[in-house]
C-alpha cells in the first residue's frame, strides 16, 4: 500500500509549487490526521467549537515540520476536496502559530488546477475577510478544549519558501537516519 507521507513525491517545482495530500475537506468539523505508522487517516476528534475548517487542510509529503508532523497546508479552492486526494498547489503565504508550546507553520496555498484561484500569487491578493476567517478559525478552534493558541498574521509567499525547504531537508535527514519508521 502506498504511504501518503513517505511514498508520494512532494512535487516538481519545489518549494514554490508542491503536492498536497488533503486530510480534511473544507467545511468539515472532523479533525482527521495521518496515522504516521499505517498511512491511513484516523479521526483525531470532532471540533469542540462551533467552527469548521475554512479551507482544505493537508500536508506536503516527505516533509517534517517543527511540530513533529508533516508540514501543514491550507489549500484554497472553490470546492471541498475529498480526504487523501493529491492536489497540485502553489504557496501564496505563511501563517505561524504556537500550539502546545511548539511553532506550527501553516502554508497558505491555492490549487493550480482551480481556475478561480490559480491566478493568486500572494495571500494579500485574497479578500481581507477571507484571510480574517482563516486566521480566526485557528484562534478559536481549540478554545472550548481549554487550549490557548497564538496565531500570527499572514506573511507573503516568499516567507514560506525557507519553511518548506527546511521541512523537506529535515524529512530527508530523518529518513536517512532511520528515524521515521517504515
Amino acid at each position: 500500500m502506498t504511504h501518503p507521507w513517505h511514498d508520494v513525491t512532494p512535487g516538481e517545482n519545489l518549494p514554490r509549487e508542491f503536492t498536497v495530500v488533503v486530510e480534511i475537506p473544507s467545511g468539515s468539523k472532523v479533525k482527521y490526521e495521518l496515522d504516521k505508522q499505517t498511512g491511513m487517516l484516523r479521526m483525531d476528534r470532532l471540533l469542540y467549537s462551533a467552527v469548521h475548517y475554512p479551507a482544505n487542510y493537508g500536508f506536503i509529503p516527505q516533509t517534517y515540520a517543527e511540530d513533529d508532523d508533516p508540514l501543514d497546508v491550507l489549500v484554497i479552492t472553490q470546492e471541498r476536496v475529498a480526504p487523501l486526494t493529491l492536489v497540485r498547489a502553489r504557496t501564496i503565504g505563511l501563517m505561524t502559530m504556537v500550539d502546545s508550546g511548539k511553532r506550527d507553520h501553516k502554508i497558505l496555498a491555492v490549487a493550480l488546477d482551480d481556475p478561480e484561484y490559480n491566478t493568486f500569487h500572494e495571500a494579500s491578493d485574497l479578500p481581507v475577510h477571507r484571510l480574517a476567517m482563516l486566521r480566526r478559525f485557528f484562534q478559536d478552534y481549540k478554545t472550548l478544549e481549554g487550549k490557548a493558541v497564538e496565531v500570527d498574521e499572514f506573511q507573503p509567499a516568499e516567507a514560506s519558501l525557507p519553511v518548506i525547504e527546511s521541512a523537506l531537508s529535515d524529512y530527508s535527514e530523518r529518513r536517512q537516519r532511520g528515524l521515521l519508521g517504515r
